[in-house]
């Protein structure tokens, strides 16, 4: 009878143990499972508002998403809403209280100290973006006949050996940098790059003019799309061009005195 007591309390223990390990086994499996990543939600560029100061964010004039796939919409969005706000509200910032404050963008860029490198990198920043933007629309890769078309033939020789510079120009920088066409001080079309957020206003340009053509090379411009290929993402600029705003941009560097 001892015997018989003694296996079935070996038996009720067994049992218990049994079932709080099962227990254990079922709680592990019922750990919910990740669930899917939700798809980011892209804003509009209207929403976006810098902070009150001398310069605001010029109107981007199409929507995040009108370049892709060449530019993509989460690229487009980081890019204006991020990156540019910053540097517009830095540049705000920065001007404050200054003799620079009341003036134009191109005038503060002319005039500003190169030692200067608040003022400088954000009005930099400030300018070549703005630039940047406008220079590209939706379904514009093709170059209109107008004066501008006219002056890459007669200095590059042809228009595919103006695109091939320039993107052997971009091809060769290294590291954050712009390569830009300009007018020069004689009116002639030159391409040129300068580093991380100068441009050819400014008095440290080694090649000076206005410029008319903005292309980013900076990796928040293209990384989010093309990773390390940044190859790719300059032969994908070439397919948004707005040329005819590009060739409003030469007509008045013409006319702009220096």
């Amino acid at each position: 009878m001892k015997k018989t007591s003694f296996l079935v309390l070996n038996l009720i223990v067994v049992i218990v143990l049994l079932s709080c390990n099962n227990k254990k086994l079922t709680e592990v499996v019922e750990v919910p499972l990740p669930i899917a990543q939700e798809k980011i939600a892209i804003g509009h560029p209207d929403d976006v508002k810098a902070n009150e100061g001398a310069f605001q964010l010029e109107k981007l004039p199409y929507s995040y998403d009108a370049l892709a796939p060449n530019i993509s919409a989460l690229t487009m969005e980081t890019h204006y809403s991020k990156h540019y706000l910053t540097y517009t509200n830095n540049l705000n910032k920065a001007l404050a209280g200054t003799d620079l404050e009341n003036l134009t963008i191109e005038e503060v860029l002319a005039k500003l100290d190169p030692n200067d490198a608040e003022i400088r990198n954000n009005a930099g920043g400030y300018y070549n973006h703005s630039l940047y933007f406008k220079c590209m629309a939706p379904k514009a890769g093709e170059a209109v006949k107008d004066s501008l078309t006219s002056a890459i033939t007669e200095k590059f020789g042809s228009f595919d050996n103006f695109k091939t510079a320039f993107k052997d120009e971009a091809t060769k920088q290294f590291g954050s940098a712009w390569v830009w066409l300009i007018v020069d001080k004689s009116g002639n079309l030159q391409i040129t790059s300068t580093q991380n957020q100068d441009n050819p206003l400014m008095r440290n340009a080694v090649v000076p003019g206005t410029p008319i053509l903005a292309l980013d090379l900076w990796e928040h411009a293209y990384y989010l799309g093309y990773q390390y290929k940044r190859k790719n993402y300059v032969d994908a600029f070439f397919d948004v061009i707005n040329w005819k705003k590009v060739g409003e941009n030469y007509e008045a560097a013409l006319r702009r005195k220096y």
